[in-house]
């Protein structure tokens, strides 16, 4: 018998840790990594099944100019174009000859008797 409670795909929960919202299936929390259950045979799922899409940049402020402020904005959009979600992920500023590199990671979990794509 299993203790275990299966949710529904794409049910959400908080954090205990961070706070941030995450999937209720999540045994180890995206954000600050922390282990939030363990899995039956000490098998946690802390890896995406795969990476549906990878995104990484780096700017850099030239030098011989003032400040930049910056913000990164993430928005989510369905199949008909219709925004279903915008946050401002963090804000900040460049001196001269600051650099910065953002990454974004689009992480897809399957059920184990699926196979990946």
């Amino acid at each position: 018998m299993s203790t275990t409670r299966q949710a529904a795909p794409g049910a959400t929960r908080t954090c205990p840790h961070c706070r941030t919202t995450i999937l209720e299936s999540a045994s180890v929390c995206p954000a600050c990594r922390h282990r939030l259950r363990f899995e039956p045979g000490g098998t946690a799922r802390p890896e995406p099944s795969f990476s549906a899409l990878q995104v990484e940049g780096t700017i850099r402020h030239p030098a011989g100019h003032g400040t930049w402020e910056y913000s990164v904005v993430l928005s989510i959009r369905n199949e008909r174009g219709e925004e279903v979600a915008r946050q401002v992920v963090d804000v900040g500023a460049l001196k001269a000859d600051d650099q910065r590199s953002f990454s974004l990671a689009v992480e897809v979990f399957t059920p184990e008797d699926d196979s990946r794509p």
